[in-house]
């Protein structure tokens, strides 16, 4: 019986914490059904930019660059503004 209460606790003092520090819950996670269908056109784009590297020679690599910097740029971006809620 003292180990059931003792979890129960817990998780009442748990779920206080994330209720009053939202951060604290973590970051959500992107559903299966969304995230699957993001990993197969993240793929087909790195492959077409792989492609326009060698068919454009310097155009492509410079796309590329400019492709990544974007998207890495965002990434950097979403999680500060995640740190700083």
């Amino acid at each position: 019986m003292g180990t059931n209460d003792k979890e129960r606790e817990f998780a009442e003092i748990v779920e206080r914490l994330t209720t009053d520090y939202p951060s604290l819950a973590g970051r959500r996670r992107l559903p299966r059904h969304v995230l699957i269908p993001l990993a197969v056109v993240g793929g087909l784009v790195w492959g077409l930019l792989s492609i326009a590297m060698v068919a454009w020679g310097a155009a492509g690599v410079i796309l590329t660059c400019a492709v990544v910097a974007l998207v890495g740029g965002y990434a950097v971006v979403d999680a500060y503004r995640w740190r700083r809620r």
